[in-house]
């Protein structure tokens, strides 16, 4: 009952902030202008992810989980979005923002939030040691940016991490953590709330305020929801977060494939593509709310499956064939990069000689 009453007063307080933050945006300036790598047609106000923040600290004033780390993560998430508005309105350099974004993670990580270690199948208990604080800050700031990559389309990000967010809070509770399932449950609303205003066609963008925000709470409470566990249970927030991470793998291929710096942006992520084989902008987003919810799905079949290992390293092995298929067909690396589909190819031809 008080979950569902976390999920209600963030997502009411987020439909009443969002309209406000719209007439700052507009009134100081941080429009989103339409160019030739963006979808839009129009100038959009963006900085929406401040409803989505103010929201979160709303809920959590009114619901007061009791943690002693909540603390380190709402300084963290501070300077998160301080780095956001910054960028939404003045536009940083990418060197600032990652800056910003491990400065973020420093503070969780100096709180003793880390991944100390891992338990490696077939191998033992793997100790981190001193490699525990880059091993957390890279997967920080590595889901922080991956968020950030998807939001392309009208209600793309605040969708996917929404679908995340239930995944997230759906396993907090199977595992009798009532308080990464509050957290979770608080984000959600919040960002649904948002959503209201940033489905197809959108009235704001939640900017990179609200696309670093959500990479950083979710980065953040899938550590403290599967730290120092097995192998295979870490495994979990990455097939939760299938979609922005493989669509980040994608860019990085398709980059050093064709010779461009890994910052470089491009119109050939998993919405463009998918906008690309005729695809309504509408449909795109309900396309790949479909994929996320799979992979949220995947990830508690996969909880529950850990304790038979072959029936886990099963549920991997057809889950990295679909990201494989889907990003050849779609054409995520590039239009001539097949290899698996041209083997199938192939082999069914040899059958029908």
């Amino acid at each position: 009952m008080i979950e569902i009453m976390a999920v209600l007063s963030c997502f009411i307080a987020s439909v009443l902030l969002t309209p406000l933050v719209k007439k700052l945006a507009l009134a100081i300036g941080a429009v989103d202008k339409p160019n030739q790598r963006k979808v839009h047609q129009r100038v959009m106000p963006r900085l929406g992810g401040l409803a989505i923040f103010f929201s979160f600290i709303i809920g959590f004033l009114f619901f007061q989980p009791d943690k002693s780390i909540l603390w380190p993560i709402l300084i963290g998430a501070t300077i998160i979005v301080v780095t956001g508005v910054l960028d939404d309105m003045i536009e940083l350099a990418a060197k600032w923002k990652l800056l910003g974004q491990i400065a973020a993670a420093a503070v969780v990580i100096l709180s003793n939030i880390q991944i100390t270690y891992i338990d490696l199948p077939f191998v033992g208990l793997w100790e981190l040691g001193w490699l525990s604080v880059p091993f957390t800050l890279l997967w920080i700031v590595g889901i922080t940016n991956a968020i950030n990559l998807i939001d392309g389309l009208d209600g793309l990000a605040a969708g996917v991490s929404s679908i995340v967010l239930i995944a997230v809070s759906t396993m907090a509770i199977i595992m009798g953590d009532s308080f990464v399932a509050m957290l979770g449950f608080l984000l959600m609303g919040s960002t649904l709330g948002f959503l209201v205003y940033n489905f197809h066609p959108a009235k704001i963008f939640m900017g990179d305020t609200g696309a670093l925000f959500l990479g950083f709470m979710i980065s953040v409470l899938a550590i403290l929801g599967f730290k120092n566990i097995t192998f295979f249970s870490l495994l979990v927030p990455v097939i939760m977060l299938g979609v922005p991470i493989s669509d980040t793998f994608f860019a990085i291929i398709r980059r050093v494939v064709h010779k461009k710096p890994l910052s470089a942006p491009d119109k050939s992520h998993l919405h463009h593509c998918l906008l690309n084989l005729g695809l309504s902008h509408r449909t795109t987003v309900l396309v790949i709310y479909a994929m996320a919810a799979i992979f949220g799905l995947a990830a508690i079949m996969f909880s529950q499956a850990t304790s038979t290992l072959w029936a886990a390293i099963g549920i991997v092995v057809v889950l990295l064939l679909a990201i494989q298929l889907v990003a050849e067909g779609v054409g995520l690396v590039s239009d001539t990069y097949k290899p698996l589909l041209n083997f199938f190819r192939r082999m069914a031809t040899k059958r029908q000689g």
